[in-house]
């Protein structure tokens, strides 16, 4: 028996997808009775072949895609055949849902294509196959369906094709099958269709049953991502993980990655037992005949054949998120079983999925794909997504609500983690501190323009250094006359003057001194960005708190009134949102309290 096959089914609305997986379940008895009996309640309610069961409601398992006839989310279905196991993801055909149908793809060996015999090939049918060969699929079947409904006339399926061989060439699929079907009764799915007599190639089930899936080449070597250090008592001590690559044996000697250390495999060990061979796909704990600093996310793999390592890269990114990409904003990274911040440096171009052609773009919307450059906090042991998609596929998650927002593809490192590496001195943070007989922090001031931000600021460093403090005050107005006098105001250039200004502040917290920071820092992510840069107690976030129309009516430098008449853009509080903080340290009431005041509370707060 060959292995499992898993496999995508995408293509437009309408095409038949849900009826020719329903069709396939159908004639492979994977239809359990009571499925069978909803399909059958559920198409006298909902579908469209009359008295006969509508075969794509066993697929369709949402309300709301029964009651509109189409599919919104991935459906997953196994089924197996004497010859072969295989699972299916029934991808939404919507370019709205194109995220899901990305979901699908993403741990699929094949993609079949569905065509309507009537519409021939749609843009949606280029942008499904853009996205199947941009996740590594190289083998796809077009079913031309609904071939009943053109008389099955091999003309019209010999022009559809060839117009789809053009779009196949373009995406680097490089094994293409055309199948003319029908799915609603059967012909060409699981058993030959008369009236397609002049068609000498397989049926769909017989060409899924016989496909030969190659692994990529980069899987020879072994790899292993750690997902879990098992010490369930002092004598034991293993490392689980799923094997990514390759295959590995007692007495193997492995590298631990991003570290580099050397060691070798002791013991294989499994479920009630050992193993002496363990190879792709298998999850095992590993024991290692030295002890070796290993946490999860490392990379376990064969010492004469390592995996790289970087901390900046260009990658293939697939949008999924309802707001735009903003570059520089800090997101979340999961590679494999690693977690770690990371930041869209630059756009380097869009592609257009239907005609293939790249092309410029600030920001990247819903669906979008784009070609990025990516740089993460940490380096990361990593592969070419080409070579590996376990090691080489991640995600992006929204820092604060942990949603997915962008999936991608690691297509080669820009610099390596070994090129750039933090220099040890000997004098400390800590020497310094104690040189200067203070505990070094950061005060984050963050509120509206015209909250009293500045003048708070002002009299705390007053006060500070009249106690014999040495402090320095980062103001968003002086920083933007010098270190970022290149940044403007749009989302994209707020998220970068965050984080120079973060990372500036860090380092004069390192060299000792109490900085206070006077910033509107409109976004949660981009001060939660920033005090992941501290220890823990050195950041305070203060929230100086008034009024949008107390700050408008002071409104010292007309900045207010320029924005009512649309002469400022991109102004926070009145066309730029402002997002306060939730759970700030400090919260300023600067509307009912005197300045004097303020800085009272800030200075008792810190004692």
């Amino acid at each position: 028996m060959l292995p499992p096959l898993r496999f995508v089914l995408c293509g437009s609305v309408d095409d038949g997808k849900s009826t020719l997986i329903g069709r396939l379940l159908h004639e492979c008895r994977a239809v359990f009775e009571d499925q069978a009996r909803a399909a059958a309640e559920a198409s006298r309610r909902y579908g469209t072949q009359g008295d006969a069961t509508d075969l794509a409601l066993l697929m369709d398992g949402l309300m709301a895609e029964r009651e509109q006839g189409i599919t919104i989310d991935v459906a997953y279905r196994r089924f197996e055949t004497p010859r072969r196991q295989f699972f299916v993801a029934d991808a939404p055909g919507h370019e709205q849902y194109t995220r899901n149908m990305a979901t699908g793809a993403s741990t699929a060996d094949l993609a079949v294509v569905l065509v309507d015999a009537e519409k021939g090939v749609l843009p949606q049918t280029a942008r499904h196959s853009r996205i199947a060969g941009m996740l590594g699929i190289r083998h796809v079947v077009l079913a031309v369906n609904k071939m009943d409904r053109v008389a099955w006339d091999p003309a019209r399926f010999d022009a559809i094709a060839a117009a789809y061989e053009a779009v196949a060439t373009e995406t680097g699929i490089t094994r293409t099958q055309a199948i003319p079907l029908s799915a609603l009764d059967g012909g060409g799915v699981t058993r030959r269709a008369a009236p397609a007599a002049w068609f000498s190639g397989p049926t769909l089930l017989e060409h899924l049953e016989t496909v030969e899936i190659a692994p990529p080449a980069g899987e020879a070597a072994f790899r292993m991502p750690v997902q879990y250090v098992n010490r369930p008592n002092p004598g034991f001590r293993g490392y689980c993980g799923r094997i990514a690559a390759g295959a590995v044996a007692p007495g193997d000697r492995v590298r631990i990655f991003p570290s580099g250390a050397e060691t070798a495999v002791a013991r294989i060990v499994v479920w009630k037992g050992e193993r002496e061979r363990a190879e792709r796909g298998d999850s095992v704990t590993l024991v290692l005949k030295d002890d070796r600093d290993v946490s999860r996310g490392d990379v376990i793999a064969a010492a004469d054949d390592p995996v790289e390592v970087a901390d900046q890269f260009q990658a293939q990114l697939l949008w999924m998120g309802d707001e735009p990409l903003v570059v520089g904003r800090p997101y979340r990274l999961k590679l494999h079983t690693r977690e770690t911040g990371a930041a869209v440096t630059r756009i380097k171009h869009r592609l257009d999925v239907v005609d293939g052609r790249t092309r410029p773009a600030p920001t990247l919307g819903l669906n979008d794909i784009g070609s990025v450059n990516l740089a993460t906090d940490r380096p990361l042991p990593f592969a070419r997504y080409e070579d590996n998609r376990t090691l080489g596929g991640f995600i992006l998650l929204d820092r604060r609500t942990g949603t997915t927002v962008g999936a991608g593809m690691i297509r080669f490192p820009l610099m390596r983690a070994a090129n750039v590496r933090w220099q040890d001195f000997e004098v400390t943070r800590e020497n310094r501190a104690r040189a200067l007989g203070q505990h070094p922090r950061c005060l984050w001031l963050t509120g509206l323009s015209g909250s009293g931000k500045s003048t708070i600021a002002n009299l705390i460093e007053q006060r500070l250094v009249a106690e014999g403090k040495h402090t320095f005050v980062l103001d968003g107005d002086n920083v933007r006359h010098g270190l970022n006098r290149d940044l403007g105001f749009t989302e994209a250039d707020r998220a970068e003057n965050i984080r120079r200004v973060a990372e500036v502040a860090r380092l004069m917290v390192d060299a000792g001194l109490i900085v206070i920071v006077s910033f509107i820092s409109p976004y949660r992510s981009e001060r939660d960005y920033a005090r992941g840069l501290f220890e823990p107690g050195d950041f305070r976030e203060i929230f100086v708190d008034a009024p949008l129309e107390t700050c408008e009516a002071r409104d010292p430098k007309g900045l207010y009134a320029r924005a009512r008449r649309a002469e400022v853009k991109n102004f926070t509080g009145i066309s730029s949102p402002y997002e306060p903080p939730e759970a700030p340290d400090l919260r300023l009431d600067t509307a009912t309290e005197s300045p004097e005041r303020c800085v009272d509370r800030v200075l008792e707060s810190l004692a």
